[in-house]
């Protein structure tokens, strides 16, 4: 069916056809072995619109030892092989495309657009990891003697990828994808307020060749499934991408069992305009920074810090456009969709109440909204906070929505400062028209990507993560491989083979 029949049909019934319900656990779909359930939330609508298994430890115990097999499995394909099933896979996501994103609209609350350029992404994901799958070599040592030295880079072997509600489909990809070009199997816990995606995708992948028990899904929550799996001393790197206090309590599980762990957490980026910057551009640049995706990004661009000769044009610019921005159900084209559950939306309007209860200016937005053709869903309005303090909470807190905290600085001493001076270190843009000026400051603004004058720039072949509160370890790029190999060194004492 087209995007335009599935929308059509959802507006009509309230459903989408098709949707897997259950855990997919060694190559199909399994039905829970207690028996619960739980329903999924439409955003846009506030309304339930599908139920999915409810996962617990004896369900991630049937997916790690589906696993285990899988990767004796896996890890011997050739990696000829591996690269082909992981391109057909590519092919079948691009086929499938809209079906995908409708999917994911209606699940997480993006707008259909948003959605689009998610499947898009995931697809040059695994072709990107399939062209890595066969090349990854190791190399001949000289020890300067007659021995003869080599390394190796082997899989890890079972991975666990916990996944969050804001990119249920390209953060799912990203970690999957290095994992299988390396040789090494997954067991997938999708957020539980977007779990269909994750389901999907291990059914194609299994279409596309995959070996049964290489990628298995459960779903529930992050107690009951998600616990469980990142504890179980088979699984030998975790990939975790939330909050940082769930980060931390994911590394104080897999510390016993030393597990290797990589995490992407919160972010407080800043977007730096320098007063040489193109107005129209630092507009641009900051207007989509914090409001794509209802600011529910982690890298997004949330803070505004600002040369104080171009603080009130660019300010009153922004205003205006944030206010034109058209809010509503991400399958009527808008321009902004819904906030994923009536649980955040509370949680972003509490950092706005208090915000505003300090006497911070509030330049625009500030409030809920709702579905303007249904009067339903979870929304709240393109928000800006203007001239915040250093030590305001706006500035020092992840909101993870879409509010703008703007910073004023007088020299570029002051504006390293602020650029810094949170806990978090993901993500960073600097705008300017002075080379040297951004090199500068590239070099000594602390996150684990910097762009200039564009701050969306880059792509997956670009490594992505942070630093600080912000994580560790690294996604996309050929340093997104590294989580899933190991080096082994081999050493053959060739005098005494004779």
């Amino acid at each position: 069916m087209s995007a335009d029949g599935l929308i059509a049909a959802y507006f009509d019934t309230g459903a989408l056809p098709d949707l897997p319900r259950d855990h997919f656990i060694d190559g199909r779909a399994v039905v829970p072995l207690v028996g619960g359930r739980m329903e999924s939330f439409d955003p846009g609508r506030g309304t339930a619109f599908a139920d999915f298994a409810a996962g617990d430890a004896a369900d991630v115990d049937h997916a790690v030892t589906s696993a285990v097999a899988g990767f004796e499995i896996w890890s011997a394909t050739s990696p000829a092989r591996r690269c082909a099933i992981l391109n057909e896979a590519a092919r079948l996501m691009r086929h499938e495309a809209e079906h995908l994103a409708v999917v994911e609209c209606v699940d997480s609350g993006k707008t259909l657009a948003e959605a689009r350029g998610d499947i898009a992404g995931s697809a040059r994901l695994l072709e990107y990891y399939a062209g890595a799958a066969d090349k990854l070599d190791g190399r001949s040592v000289n020890l300067g003697n007659d021995n003869a030295a080599f390394t190796l880079r082997e899989p890890v072997g079972v991975t666990a990828h916990i996944v969050p509600w804001n990119y249920p489909t390209s953060t799912l990809v990203r970690g999957i994808a290095p994992a299988l070009a390396a040789g090494c199997s997954a067991v997938v816990k999708p957020a539980e307020t977007t779990p269909f995606t994750a389901l999907m995708i291990a059914d194609l992948l299994i279409r596309a060749g995959l070996p049964a028990g290489v990628v298995n899904v459960v779903t529930g929550t992050g107690i009951a499934a998600g616990a469980p799996l990142v504890r179980d001393p088979r699984v030998r790197h975790v990939t975790f991408t939330g909050s940082v206090a769930t980060g931390v309590g994911v590394m104080q599980s897999v510390a016993p069992n030393v597990t290797g762990l990589t995490l992407e957490l919160g972010g407080k980026s800043p977007l730096v305009a320098f007063g040489d910057a193109n107005v129209d551009a630092v507009v641009e640049g900051a207007l989509w920074a914090i409001f794509s995706n209802a600011g529910q990004i982690c890298s997004a661009g949330s803070r505004l810090v600002i040369h104080r000769s171009l603080h009130a044009e660019v300010r009153d610019k922004l205003v205006a456009r944030a206010q034109r921005l058209r809010v509503g159900h991400g399958l009527r084209g808008p321009d902004i969709g819904a906030v994923n559950s009536a649980r955040h939306l509370a949680q972003i309007d509490d950092h706005v109440s208090r915000a505003r209860t300090r006497g911070v200016e509030i330049v625009t937005g500030g409030e809920i909204l709702t579905d303007v053709e249904s009067g339903k869903g979870w929304f709240y309005a393109p928000t800006i906070l203007d001239d915040l303090a250093a030590n305001d909470d706006a500035v020092l807190q992840e909101i993870f929505g879409p509010v703008l905290a703007i910073q004023v600085f007088e020299d570029e001493a002051e504006a390293l400062a602020l650029a810094n001076g949170t806990e978090f270190a993901l993500a960073a843009g600097i705008y300017t028209k002075d080379i040297a000026t951004a090199l500068r400051m590239a070099r000594r603004v602390d996150a684990g990507q910097v762009t200039v004058n564009d701050y969306w720039a880059g792509g997956i072949e670009l490594p992505f993560g942070g630093n600080r509160k912000s994580g560790f370890g690294r996604e996309k790029g050929l340093e997104g491989l590294d989580a899933y190999t190991r080096s082994k060194a081999v050493t053959l004492a060739v005098d005494r083979l004779r």
